[in-house]
């Protein structure tokens, strides 16, 4: 009646709800935070809308050879953010950019976010270290350890605080070694 391989309809039934569970698993883990870690309380987001300029990372596919990064948060209708991002890439000197939105996870009141360019997905953008008395810096992460960011409100950052950030980095457990050095041209 069956063959050896066929799927019978309760068979069928059950293997879409592993696959909703798993999609529904994959999607929440996207939104983590690094083990270990906790993303700043006490956050104004009227605060940090605006531009902010790259002046570090990890290594990330998205940005690869891609200079002058930028992103400018704005809040949106819906109690979210409106993200444009855009660099210019190194070898062409074309811009590229990228509009997204982003959702608080917890409270407003703590930097957690998620971020989505494409649709229904998100990333995790998780505000581990904030210049809370002029919102002047940041240090960002996604999920893990892999995912980087020192952004400042200027195209660059003092001495003594950009090594304060890299020192901070490096005893939550991230590779400072790595950090890829933004150019920001006028």
């Amino acid at each position: 009646m069956y063959g050896h391989c066929a799927l019978r309809p309760y068979n069928i039934k059950r293997f879409k709800m592993n696959i909703f569970w798993l999609l529904i698993f994959l999607l929440a883990s996207c939104t983590g935070v690094p083990k270990g870690l906790k993303p700043v309380d006490g956050f104004d987001v009227n605060r940090y809308v605006g531009t902010w300029y790259e002046i570090a990372r990890l290594d990330q596919r998205f940005e690869r050879g891609l200079d002058n990064i930028s992103a400018h948060y704005s809040l949106a209708d819906d109690g979210g953010l409106k993200v444009l991002n855009q660099g210019r890439q190194q070898e062409t000197g074309e811009w590229r950019k990228a509009e997204g939105k982003a959702y608080f996870i917890d409270q407003p009141t703590v930097g957690r976010l998620k971020v989505s360019f494409f649709g229904p997905f998100y990333g995790s953008y998780n505000i581990i270290a904030l210049d809370k008395e002029n919102y002047h810096y940041a240090m960002v992460t996604g999920r893990d350890r892999s995912y980087l960011w020192i952004l400042a409100k200027t195209k660059t950052l003092p001495k003594e605080i950009l090594d304060a950030l890299i020192e901070n980095a490096k005893s939550q457990g991230f590779d400072t070694g790595k950090l890829i050095w933004v150019k920001q041209q006028d």
